[in-house]
């Protein structure tokens, strides 16, 4: 069972997430709450596997309260859902260590996907918030040297599979233009995130568009600043 706490001040809001969520037999709604403090409080009580978490609320915002909770609950993980689709919302609430993003307007197939998808470990964005990402990170300056050295610390495969990554491509479409297997993928983001500190695939698009991997001096194939000459490693 995915376990999923249901974060809005609407009440009318949680009580149709409610109805809807339970619609299918392997989500289990954990609690509820009506403002950010509340769900830091029921999340270290109830730990969820899922936080479905507002923007706009009493007390304490969503993007606060996810701040919060990758502190003191980082087992509970966050999925964004609200009406508002601003930049400052999009990325605090990434930032703030958010694995996923979307509109109030998607479709309850797509939500109840995207509950399953976060609760797999996996980060998701709905499509317009992706877009909006690359473009606003696309005008990022020049990354500090401190980004450069951390870039430096993989592997040219890794940078390779870290620049997929920012395209938003998926493990499978990544294994396919790569001509491996998707396991092997797998191990590869894996040992992206540990090499980074980051915690999800959203922070490493992030990380990715920040040290401007999408600048054409980052093309396929060509290494990145301060990349270490490729000696056979894998």
């Amino acid at each position: 069972m995915t376990r999923v706490l249901i974060v809005d001040d609407d009440h009318l809001m949680r009580a149709g997430l409610v109805e809807l969520l339970t619609n299918d037999p392997t989500i289990q709604i954990a609690g509820q709450a009506a403002t950010g403090r509340e769900a830091v409080e029921q999340a270290r009580r109830l730990a969820p596997q899922v936080v479905l978490m507002d923007v706009r609320m009493p007390d304490l915002d969503g993007i606060a309260a996810t701040r919060e909770l990758a502190r003191t609950a980082p087992d509970a993980r966050v999925l964004i859902l609200t009406t508002f689709e601003q930049d400052d919302y999009i990325f605090g609430a990434l930032r703030a260590g958010a694995s996923g993003f979307l509109l109030k307007r998607t479709r309850p197939e797509e939500l109840i996907a995207a509950v399953h998808t976060i609760a797999a470990g996996d980060s998701l964005l709905s499509p317009s918030v992706t877009r909006r990402v690359i473009d606003r990170l696309a005008q990022q300056p020049t990354p500090e040297l401190t980004d450069q050295a951390k870039l430096a610390e993989l592997t040219p495969r890794e940078q390779e599979v870290l620049q997929r990554i920012a395209q938003g491509l998926s493990n499978r479409e990544i294994a396919a233009a790569l001509v491996v297997e998707e396991t092997t993928i797998r191990t590869h983001v894996k040992r992206i995130l540990m090499k980074l500190d980051l915690r999800d695939r959203v922070q490493a698009v992030i990380f990715a568009y920040e040290i401007g991997m999408n600048r054409p001096a980052f093309g396929m194939g060509r290494p990145a600043p301060g990349a270490r000459p490729a000696a056979g490693r894998q």
